[in-house]
């Protein structure tokens, strides 16, 4: 990955599969489930975000099973993922402890005003 930030989506995708592999399904209920339901992704996005991810070796198939007659295919993250994600985790949390510094703690959004 690039040094650039991550895309919300592909931050969630990855996170979802952190833990273990997922298929598609399982994918969307915990993408919202880690975004407390802010994010709630459409299959045709979340398969067009799966091929990329496949595309650029972050995911992995860790296995395909016929279910209902249907393909089911289900989605591993890759190490490249994994470091990537773990990147990606860094990043957000040194900027996060930055900004709660500055605000002078957790307290500090309450307590002073924000201004622009």
């Amino acid at each position: 990955m690039s040094e650039r930030a991550m895309q919300e989506p592909t931050l969630l995708v990855l996170t979802a599969l952190a833990d273990r592999p997922r298929h598609g399904y399982a994918i969307i209920r915990e993408v919202s489930e880690i975004s407390a339901g802010r994010v709630r992704l459409r299959t045709g996005t979340l398969y067009s975000a799966l091929e990329r991810l496949l595309t650029q070796g972050l995911i992995t198939i860790d296995r395909e099973e016929v279910v209902d007659g249907r393909l089911r295919r289900t989605y591993g993250l890759a190490e490249p993922g994994r470091a990537a994600l773990a990147a990606e985790a860094a990043r957000l949390t040194a900027t996060a402890g930055e900004a709660i510094r500055r605000l002078g703690g957790l307290g500090g959004l309450g307590t002073k005003g924000v201004t622009a």
